[in-house]
């Protein structure tokens, strides 16, 4: 008998499947997305959790392509998946430094969620990163009080042929799991 609750028939490594092909793009075509599923890939990031439920980010959607450009350029290499997006969602949190640990894992959180919200829409989603030393400049260019700073820049888009064809073979794309998963402790030797 099967358990619709746990997926039915399917194994679980066919439940998280979507999962692992979740993967970042960084080259664009020329047609937006729509407002829904930009709203949706935010909200998604909007939802994501965050240590004490703090919610330190805050998020904003940007659409104008020299707001895009200028940050792009600023920050190359890191930001080169900028150079062809049309929408890219900044991550804002606080700039203190007693929670940094704390706001930097949330942010991850977020940022990953968007990536996966992104891929179950059929669009593709990427990581810019901004550097420390353009960060003021970020900060300036999308007017962030100077208690916030923005370091990650989710570029959202759909995904050009070249961008969506595997970069390595399946034998590169991760390392063997035994290289990489161990039980109970580090391996000796």
């Amino acid at each position: 008998m099967t358990d619709p609750d746990r997926g039915g028939d399917r194994s679980p490594g066919q439940l998280v499947r979507p999962l692992i092909r979740v993967r970042q793009y960084r080259q664009f075509t020329d047609e937006p997305l729509t407002d829904r599923e930009i709203g949706a890939i935010v909200d998604a990031a909007r939802w994501s959790g965050s240590s004490r439920n703090s919610q330190p980010w805050r998020f904003i959607v940007i659409r104008d392509r020299s707001t895009i450009l200028r940050l792009h350029d600023a920050g190359l290499p890191q930001t080169r998946s900028l150079a062809t997006a049309l929408a890219a969602v900044a991550i804002v949190v606080p700039a203190d430094t007693e929670d940094a640990e704390s706001y930097a894992y949330d942010e991850g959180r977020a940022a990953e969620r968007m990536l996966i919200a992104a891929s179950f829409l059929r669009v593709g989603a990427g990581i810019a990163w901004l550097l420390p030393a353009i960060q003021p400049m970020a900060g300036q260019l999308l007017g962030l009080p100077d208690d916030r700073l923005c370091r990650t820049i989710v570029v959202l888009g759909h995904p050009t042929d070249e961008a969506r064809a595997p970069k390595l073979g399946a034998e590169k794309a991760r390392l063997p799991r035994d290289e990489v998963v161990f039980e109970e402790r580090w391996p000796a030797g």
